[in-house]
């Protein structure tokens, strides 16, 4: 009796995708690499000029004068960011006062409003504005002389009810003694608790939630709290 056996090998392919980058620019190394292969495939009657190889080794050259400067601002402006990053740091825990007209009020608490006037103005009135934009409130401030000032509101609207937690608008106008009327520019405060960088701009976060661009702080202040407008 005669036994056979049958072995089966099954074998088993894989398949490798290679993936192809197209590029619709040139680096340095493309252009030294079409310079060399002109060079090595050039016709031997017929090599190429001396004054166009020249001109192509000058373009070559300004290329990479202007990859480096490209790559030196470049570095520049990340620490130039990063320097003003680490500057902001400085500002953490600390109150500063800012160019801006936003209050907060938080548990009962309203953050402080100053503005300076540059001569005398009568009519004086500040109005808070929610988050929708519509006047919930007018105070009236009276008459001021030349000067600076601080205004806190006490948080509550026309009918005297108290305003839930959160950031309000105010804008200061009044008449001056032509009878003109004046838009007061105003300055914010508020603590800050921490420091983001966003299209360059270097902001200051407050604890209130707020955010107040480095540039535009104009000195470190106390912050002020009161439950009365003046």
């Amino acid at each position: 009796m005669s036994v056979s056996s049958t072995s089966s090998t099954s074998s088993s392919s894989s398949t490798s995708t290679i993936s192809t980058t197209h590029s619709t620019t040139l680096d340095q190394s493309d252009f030294i690499t079409i310079l060399l292969a002109q060079l090595k495939y050039q016709d031997p009657n017929d090599p190429m000029d001396d004054k166009e190889m020249a001109s192509q080794l000058v373009q070559y050259s300004s290329l990479q004068m202007l990859t480096n400067i490209n790559t030196n601002l470049a570095t520049l402006v990340s620490n130039s960011s990063t320097d003003s990053i680490m500057s902001g740091v400085d500002y953490i825990g600390k109150s500063v006062k800012s160019t801006g007209y936003n209050l907060t009020v938080n548990s009962g608490t309203v953050s402080t409003l100053y503005y300076s006037l540059g001569e005398a103005v009568t009519d004086t009135t500040a109005s808070i504005y929610d988050s929708t934009g519509d006047i919930i409130r007018s105070v009236s401030l009276g008459s001021k002389g030349s000067g600076e000032y601080s205004f806190v509101w006490d948080g509550k609207d026309t009918n005297g009810n108290t305003c839930s937690d959160g950031t309000y608008g105010v804008i200061i106008r009044a008449n001056n003694s032509d009878g003109d009327s004046v838009v007061v520019q105003s300055q914010i405060s508020g603590v800050v608790s921490g420091v983001k960088s966003s299209s360059g701009t270097v902001y200051l976060e407050l604890q209130d939630g707020r955010t107040v661009a480095l540039s535009s702080v104009t000195e470190v202040v106390n912050t002020a709290t009161t439950s009365n407008a003046s």
